[in-house]
């Protein structure tokens, strides 16, 4: 159950992360492209604008402005190098007539001849697209229909080809790199999002276990308490039934003359009643609603008070309680728990005490804080039973719980009502079976 709640968390946690990750690296992508492409766009509309020699014009245009020289001249073609500007990709013009044949080529990149023309060609078979590949290269291109005479001059020597028709100017601008750019970010993106899912993927799978573990921990100890609530409270039904029908065999016989089985009965229902109250005594500490009434008291005195009360019990035992308590010490908190807990822990140490041995009970201050032990020699606490011995309906030794009349459910009061006034309560058990139960509150006063 818990494995198929961790599996849907999972499942969850990366359907969100995989959602908000591609929605972030799509809009990332998608600015960068479109910023890219702007760009080449006013890159290639700059190249449009750049004057061809040889320009519509019916006088020669001024080359110095425009700082083009003809450097190779072909039977219609004239073929010139342009200087453009520093923030431009490599790029040339094109000029043909409508037939497409090539009339002049502006370049700022040395290529051959047939490079042109090839590059006119493909410009002029598909017009409806934007982009061609030429010398392994990608060029993004726009054809220009211009209408005009081409007029013949000549300059330094050098003569320009007239032509009377309409013609157009096609320019091409090298963006290689720049897709090369927009590959790169995308095979990167995907890289980092594997990169990032996988990770994630074990990341919320630890912490998902971390999270499930005190839930099944929980459900467990649930799980537990309701089986051995039930057990516990069958033994005395049990009882009592079995010393029902037993009255009912005797109908005719008095009261007086049956009152053993009336005396089982009582124990039976005395021992349910002790279980209930402590089971309500826990539900009452879960309630987080309900707080301690905490008022200043003398708990040196309260402990040797209670002390006093149970020194009957230990002596029909043959125990001693022996008392190392400083005088006077005043503390802040719950009268009623703290003497209650104290009580638990007496109790416990005199059902489980050796005949004829001494309880010890301790009693210091300690950093603002009151220590409070109770000691007891018998038989030691196994050190696997040590972290469980505060758990709900725990016995390490079940059959002299049984003997003591316990339930198991004394320490996790005794633990709960600790914790639920700030302190701490902790076990130590040795081999040679000395074993100290410790609880401390602070607010020495």
């Amino acid at each position: 159950m818990f494995s198929n709640l961790r599996n849907k968390f999972l499942i969850l946690n990366m359907a969100i992360t995989s959602l908000v990750m591609l929605i972030a690296f799509s809009v990332v992508y998608l600015t960068t492209y479109n910023n890219i492409q702007t760009e080449n766009q006013r890159k290639l509309d700059t190249a449009v604008t750049f004057p061809l020699a040889g320009s519509i014009t019916s006088t020669l245009p001024d080359l110095s402005v425009g700082g083009d020289v003809p450097i190779i001249q072909g039977t219609g073609v004239v073929i010139s190098a342009s200087t453009l500007t520093p923030a431009s990709s490599p790029s040339f013009l094109i000029q043909t007539d409508a037939e497409g044949n090539i009339l002049h080529v502006n370049s700022f990149i040395d290529m051959p001849k047939q490079v042109y023309q090839e590059a006119a060609d493909l410009a002029w078979q598909n017009k409806g697209r934007s982009t061609i590949n030429l010398e392994d290269r990608l060029w993004l291109y726009s054809i220009t229909p211009i209408q005009g005479n081409l007029t013949k001059a000549e300059y330094n020597g050098q003569s320009f080809v007239t032509v009377m028709n309409d013609y157009y100017r096609i320019a091409f601008l090298d963006i290689t790199d720049t897709q090369r750019t927009l590959r790169d970010l995308l095979i990167t993106f995907l890289a980092v999002g594997v990169a990032t899912l996988v990770a994630i993927y074990w990341i919320s799978r630890f912490f998902a276990n971390r999270s499930i573990k005190p839930i099944a921990e929980v459900w467990e100890k649930q799980r537990q308490f309701i089986a051995d609530a039930s057990h516990e409270l069958k033994t005395p039904l049990a009882i009592i039934m079995a010393n029902y029908d037993a009255l009912l065999a005797n109908q005719d016989e008095t009261i007086k003359s049956q009152k053993e089985w009336f005396d089982y009965m009582k124990a039976g229902t005395d021992r349910m009643a002790k279980l209930i109250n402590d089971l309500l005594s826990l539900a009452k500490m879960e309630n987080t609603d309900i707080v301690a009434a905490k008022s200043s008291f003398n708990i040196s005195q309260v402990i040797g008070e209670v002390i006093s009360s149970m020194e009957a019990m230990a002596k029909e035992k043959g125990l001693s309680l022996g008392q190392s308590m400083d005088p006077n010490l005043n503390l802040y908190s719950d009268l009623e728990t703290v003497k209650k807990v104290f009580a638990i822990l007496l109790d416990n140490a005199i059902k489980y005490s050796d005949p004829n041995s001494t309880i010890n009970v301790v009693l210091k201050a300690s950093k603002h804080r009151v220590l409070c032990s109770v000691q007891n020699w018998g038989k030691p606490i196994a050190k696997e039973d040590l972290p469980k011995i505060f758990d709900r309906f725990y016995r390490s030794d079940s059959s002299r719980t049984e003997e003591s009349g316990g339930y198991g459910l004394g320490l996790a009061i005794a633990k709960m009502s600790i914790e639920r006034l700030d302190g701490n309560i902790s076990v130590e058990s040795k081999p040679d079976g000395l074993t100290t139960f410790t609880f401390a509150l602070g607010d020495v006063i």
